[in-house]
């Protein structure tokens, strides 16, 4: 890309995040809050190049990001939602705090070779009862955020002779659930999701980039209340009153693939597969497919990188 072009083009993006800032806070609120979803559900590590054992890369990197993604409207929900999200983005890799640089926050407590300790952080989208036929009449579900510790556990490492080098992890974490309308904040029990993920990269290309993760979760009763309880206020013909209870919640198969276009210019695309058969809540009326799916596409601009370089890991 010619360099006038590139700043006028850098120009533009600034002038409209502008505008963005520009709007009353409370849209800008949601609009950082569906942001920050968008980001988690789509899974930060496919938007970056893969970052492996002893690789530099600078301390910090400021850009924008995109992504169009379709996913369900809730765990074994048989509707699904199609959202839209541009956003900056910013990644610090310092060595004890550490931003967007696989997750969207980590405070490092341990990192060493083989492990480390620290937070991760997940969400979902909020949806409108009153466009889904299995909830119609009941709460709308709001934006979830979910915030606890991880450890990660490199299992193992492989080199390829022709394919680039890959990593094996099992990841242990532990999270707090929350909801909000932005008039408040509602806690929502917790989740425990073990994670097995392999990433390789320099499968095509040195920059080509994919990883695949196997991921069940568990859920505490609260979480699960607000999914799937019919409370006597809600009680219809084809929806008759149901309490939900604790306990397995779905498995996440989930494969990422990312690519460069230009230097600063990256290319991310992903799909996955929840499997919910044998949920503890199979039996609710709002129960309603076994196996769901999410998939979107998505762009990473990094517009401006420091000169400093640290490990990526």
């Amino acid at each position: 890309m010619p360099q006038s072009i590139y700043s006028i083009t850098k120009i533009i993006v600034i002038r409209g995040l502008i505008l963005i800032a520009m709007n009353s806070r409370l849209k800008l609120i949601k609009y950082l809050t569906a942001a920050l979803v968008a980001a988690t559900s789509t899974n930060i590590r496919a938007q970056e190049e893969i970052a492996l054992e002893g690789d530099m890369r600078p301390l910090w990197e400021v850009g924008v990001f995109a992504a169009a993604f379709n996913s369900p409207e809730y765990p074994a929900a048989d509707q699904s939602q199609t959202n839209v999200i541009p956003a900056p983005y910013f990644i610090y890799r310092g060595e004890t705090i550490r931003i967007g640089d696989g997750s969207i926050a980590r405070a490092v407590a341990i990192d060493k070779s083989g492990y480390e300790l620290d937070l991760s952080l997940a969400g979902s989208f909020n949806a409108n009862s009153d466009g889904n036929e299995a909830r119609s009449g009941m709460p709308d579900l709001d934006f979830i955020f979910e915030l606890g510790p991880q450890l990660k556990v490199r299992l193992s490492k492989f080199e390829f002779e022709q394919h680039g080098k890959g990593e094996l992890f099992l990841n242990l974490q532990v999270r707090a659930a929350f909801s909000t309308d932005f008039s408040g904040i509602n806690q929502r029990g917790y989740v425990f999701q073990p994670e097995f993920s392999y990433s390789q990269r320099g499968w095509l290309s040195e920059k080509t980039a994919w990883s695949v993760s196997l991921s069940p979760t568990w859920a505490t009763e609260k979480l699960h209340d607000y999914f799937y309880q019919v409370d006597n206020d809600f009680i219809t013909e084809q929806r008759p009153a149901y309490d939900a209870k604790s306990g397995y919640l779905g498995t996440d198969l989930s494969v990422h693939l990312s690519f460069n276009v230009t230097k600063d210019i990256r290319i991310f695309t992903f799909a996955r597969t929840s499997l919910h058969a044998g949920s503890a809540n199979e039996d609710s009326p709002l129960f309603r497919d076994k196996s769901t799916y999410s998939y979107g596409v998505g762009m990473v601009w990094r517009l401006w990188e420091s000169e400093e370089r640290v490990t990526g890991r």
